[in-house]
């Protein structure tokens, strides 16, 4: 038997060898069915992961303020949307595809960029893999073998090449997808409830303009349906107030393919509004006493305003 300290400070003895989610499940069953994964001694683990010494555990879910279970959900999730390109695109070839703070995305190796019609048909496939309720499982190979698991997906082959000697080479398998992942990951594909592909871009194999430009897909997902509205609604509310969009709603500034996106130049309305801000600061320099009074430079003044238009 082992001893296992929990957050609230009580202590199990469990089994040598049992893991955190049969951890989990003495703890609670209602805890065991929304456990994302665990922490043991500060570091996270996969449900599977087994408990071998006494130790510190921390269980977490997609409600957490952290963002730990949620990275582990999506995680999972981003795997079911490289399933379902790989139903729907035979061909591709994978690159990588993490959780980020707001969600995951997964960069794909296609012929031709993603059309909306083709995000449609993807998300309709990844809801199909979740309602198939695919058991999850992990395995580890060594180099050579995974070298050869890995075949016909170069991405994936030069990232083995990377590993350090002698560093675990996991694996987790779906059904008819398997993906090279240290995890963790959720147990089943019918443990994801709600998802919901958001945009898809461009994007440089490890970000440097010398690889092969990659189809980036941004999704998200949510174990209840009412959760994922709530979030689109978020994102719908922000983009109304989203400063570009302001900008150009009031005429205050406007950009030109010419310039640069990057580089807005003020209309009438902006001249106006850096001109009365300017006088701002400099009447509180003088009203406070400075021995200097805040000048813009000419040719920063200059490079925005923009009048006629």
């Amino acid at each position: 038997m082992i001893k296992v300290s929990l957050k609230d400070g009580s202590v199990l003895e469990v089994e040598k060898g049992s893991t955190v989610l049969e951890v989990a499940k003495k703890i609670s069953e209602g805890l065991s069915r929304v456990a994302t994964c665990g922490e043991v001694d500060g570091e996270i683990k996969d449900l599977r992961h087994e408990l071998q010494d006494d130790c510190n555990l921390v269980i977490h879910t997609f409600q957490d303020d952290d963002l730990e279970g949620k990275k582990a959900y999506w995680h999972t999730t981003s795997h079911i949307m490289a399933q379902a390109v790989k139903r729907l695109f035979p061909k591709v070839k994978f690159a990588i595809g993490p959780a980020i703070d707001d969600g995951f995305y997964y960069d794909f190796d296609v012929e031709n960029p993603f059309t909306e019609e083709d995000k449609e048909k993807i998300e309709n496939e990844m809801k199909k893999i979740i309602k198939e309720n695919i058991e999850i499982e992990r395995f580890s190979l060594p180099k050579a073998e995974a070298l050869k698991l890995m075949e016909g997906q170069p991405y994936k082959q030069e990232l083995i090449e990377e590993l350090p000697e002698g560093e675990e080479i996991s694996f987790y398998k779906q059904g008819d997808f398997t993906d090279l992942c240290a995890g963790p990951h959720l147990v089943s594909t019918g443990k994801v409830k709600a998802v919901k592909i958001l945009s898809s871009s461009g994007a440089y194999w490890k970000g440097s303009e010398k690889n092969k430009m990659l189809q980036r897909i941004y999704a998200i997902s949510f174990p209840k349906a009412s959760q994922l509205e709530e979030h689109l609604n978020l994102l719908e509310e922000a983009k109304q107030r989203d400063h570009r969009k302001i900008g150009k709603d009031l005429k205050i500034f406007m950009t030109h393919k010419l310039v640069g996106s990057g580089l807005p130049m003020y209309l009438p309305n902006g001249a106006t509004i850096r001109r009365i801000l300017e006088r701002y600061i400099q009447d509180k320099e003088i009203e406070l006493g400075y021995n200097h009074v805040y000048t813009p430079s000419l040719a920063n003044t200059e490079l925005y305003k923009v009048s006629g238009h």
